[in-house]
């Protein structure tokens, strides 16, 4: 079971689909390992450079969790117009169901002007939750 969420910010569109990874969880020891693929789609009229990201990332315990770095799963890629980038990644929680959000900093190349896209909120909940 997965669900889809999207956001678009000053021309580019992330969409991102979470899978629950039961054969990397071990729930007795309150480990829950999730997926998710992430779109980014450059839908403006400039190329753009992913630079580097920022997390938030919560339990349904209250824990909270940042994280921030370059690129993305060690890339910084170069989106052009009409062109997309897709990579999967993973997060673990301690509880069965959190949530993710954050921010990608990007670039357009023509003019160096640096901007912050927005990564939707979206769950992560275990399937047996959803009952």
């Amino acid at each position: 079971m997965s669900s889809m969420v999207t956001t678009i910010t000053d021309g580019v569109k992330v969409s991102v689909e979470t899978i629950y990874q039961p054969e990397y969880s071990n729930p007795a020891n309150d480990h829950f390992m999730f997926a998710y693929r992430v779109k980014i789609e450059n839908m403006g009229d400039y190329a753009v450079q992913l630079l580097g990201r920022h997390w938030y990332i919560f339990d349904s315990n209250g824990a909270k969790r940042e994280v921030e770095g370059e690129g993305v799963v060690g890339q910084q890629p170069l989106i052009e117009p009409g062109h997309a980038h897709e990579y999967v990644s993973g997060c673990n929680l301690k509880t069965d169901m959190g949530s993710m959000k954050g921010e990608y900093q990007m670039m357009r190349l023509m003019d160096n002007t640096v901007f912050n896209v927005q990564i939707p909120e979206f769950y992560l909940i275990t399937p047996y939750r959803m009952n």
